[in-house]
């Protein structure tokens, strides 16, 4: 279906794809995956015909349709939530619209004279549009909205009024309703809550067309792909199974191919101890010729490129009281909504509680109220003794200073520690090489996420309450966060939609919005799910 056939690509000085192959079948579902940088969205540009390679081929039949979503949004306004959703989703996204606009021109008196123009029209856009399953798509674009976490008040209320994370959704529903044959997908489930990655889960394991995309969680990978394809060092090597698979087999390669590499080593090293050894002796001459001649004959192998993950050691942090906090009795809402009322909660030292409910069930209210940045409208909120703080949330973004660099920063947070500790800092979260230069205020959302927890961890307080902490991290840096925070002898309340995440930290979980009230489930997040059936609130398998 597609095809990339010896594709060269290069920036600068920076070569992307060098003689790089792969092929995408019709139906098939593949995981993108590299390092920072290693020229994923390029290969999506390159398929859409937005970059052309510098050599090679790109072979996408002219009928193929594709649908792209992307990080990068279109600004979007004037339309209701739903409008928006139809109208981007392609062909059948104009006809709707083409037909709304000849409906009106049939019922306009001043269009008269171009009524049988309009009436022969009408007839050519209708047909199509019924062909295409038209008068159905309002109906599946309210079923994709929903889905992706929209209720019937935002599906019909305006466009522009929403969030960028919102809008990211929406722009979601613009390419899923389009039905291409081909879906490229460029994180989707950032932007995500729990109940909307497993919602698009199943639609895309349902998907008759083909996909590609690069994702950071990995449950989301395994259960949709059914191939990998991974950029290494300007190469496309193509995995045939799930992410597992592919870790699994790419540890074999590296495996073999540095048993193979130390052979050769070891090879070439007894035949240079020969050459050396009697390269002066006349009587051995032809050997050493021979063997001279013989090594410059054999290819090298290439010893594995090893990924650098750089695992960070956490300090300890101080004991706190064994009573980290109290809400008694606490109540608030958002004008006529009801978020608590009368509720009581309480966390011990070295309780770790992931906070689980679907949209509106107050989960980023709690956390604000226990962290002081939310006042309750009745009840008390009590901090125990010797607490320590830390908070993450989109909202600690905005503490850094735009004007430093990220080296920067970390050294005037910590004006007694030497570079080498806070570059293995800046390390642990992906910031390497020249990354630790780059200004703050060219920084991307996700790398100031990824600087905000750095600093907040390196002097780690006793009580984190975090907010979404995963947002944006690849695969291996979340590893690394989990493997960290295990250690963790402090106490934490957090909220995520990382199931790698909830599985390897959790040891209490509140549900809110539950018919009776809140409800506290005194095992970890595996334990709820056996007990409630659902991986999220609401969403049963």
């Amino acid at each position: 279906m597609i095809s990339l056939s010896k594709i060269v690509k290069q920036y600068g000085k920076q070569v992307l794809f060098l003689d790089a192959a792969f092929q995408l079948n019709a139906g098939e579902k593949a995981g993108l995956v590299g390092p920072n940088g290693a020229g994923k969205t390029t290969l999506f540009r390159m398929i859409t015909g937005e970059e052309t390679p510098d050599d090679g081929d790109v072979s996408v039949p002219k009928k193929l349709s594709i649908g792209y979503f992307q990080q990068d949004i279109e600004e979007m306004s004037g339309r209701t939530v739903l409008e928006e959703s139809i109208a981007g989703s392609g062909r059948l996204g104009d006809l709707h619209h083409e037909l709304a606009q000849l409906e009106k021109d049939l019922a306009d008196p001043e269009k008269a004279d171009e009524m049988e123009k309009v009436l022969e029209r009408y007839g050519e856009v209708q047909g199509e549009y019924q062909q295409r399953g038209g008068y159905e798509i309002e109906a599946r674009a309210r079923e994709v909205l929903h889905g992706l976490g929209f209720d019937d008040e935002r599906v019909d209320g305006d466009v522009g009024a929403l969030s960028g994370g919102w809008k990211m959704r929406v722009a979601m529903a613009k390419v899923l309703l389009g039905r291409p044959d081909v879906l490229l997908m460029d994180e989707p489930t950032n932007h995500l809550d729990i109940e909307s990655i497993l919602w698009l889960e199943g639609f895309l394991k349902g998907y008759q067309g083909s996909l590609l995309m690069t994702c950071h969680d990995r449950d989301f990978m395994n259960r949709v792909v059914d191939k990998i394809v991974e950029i290494d060092g300007g190469e496309l090597l193509t995995y045939s199974g799930d992410y597992d698979f592919y870790e699994r087999e790419r540890a074999l390669r590296e495996s073999q191919r540095e048993a193979a590499y130390a052979r050769q080593q070891a090879m070439f090293a007894k035949e240079q101890r020969f050459i050396e050894r009697f390269q002066t002796h006349a009587a051995k001459a032809a050997q050493v010729q021979s063997r001279v001649k013989k090594l410059e004959k054999i290819e090298a192998v290439e010893p594995p490129k090893r990924r650098k993950i750089v695992k960070f050691q956490f300090r300890r942090a101080p004991r706190s009281g064994e009573d980290v906090a109290q809400l008694s009795h606490v109540a608030k809402r958002y004008g006529s909504r009801v978020i608590y009322d009368d509720f009581d909660f309480q966390i011990r030292r070295t309780e770790r509680w992931c906070v689980m409910g679907v949209n509106g069930a107050g989960k980023t209210t709690l956390l604000k109220m226990i962290a002081g940045g939310l006042v309750p409208d009745s009840g008390t909120v009590q901090l125990g003794a010797s607490l320590k703080v830390g908070y993450f949330a989109q909202q600690s973004l905005e503490l850094l200073d735009p004007t430093l660099t990220v080296a920067e920063q970390l050294q005037a947070d910590f004006p007694l520690e030497g570079v080498g500790s806070l570059r293995n800092l800046a390390g642990a979260f992906q910031f390497s090489g020249d990354d630790v230069d780059k200004k703050i205020a060219y920084l991307s959302g996700g790398e100031k996420s990824r600087l905000v927890l750095a600093r907040m961890l390196f002097d780690p307080p006793n009580f984190l309450v975090l907010d979404e902490p995963t947002n944006h991290l690849d695969i291996a840096t979340k590893e690394m966060l989990v493997e960290a925070l295990s250690d963790f002898e402090g106490t934490m309340l957090f909220v995520s939609h990382d199931r790698s995440f909830l599985r390897g930290l959790t040891n209490r979980v509140l549900e809110l919005g539950t018919p009776g009230g809140p409800t506290l489930y005194g095992g970890g997040y595996e334990e709820w799910v056996q007990s409630t059936g659902s991986e999220a609130p609401g969403v049963h398998s």
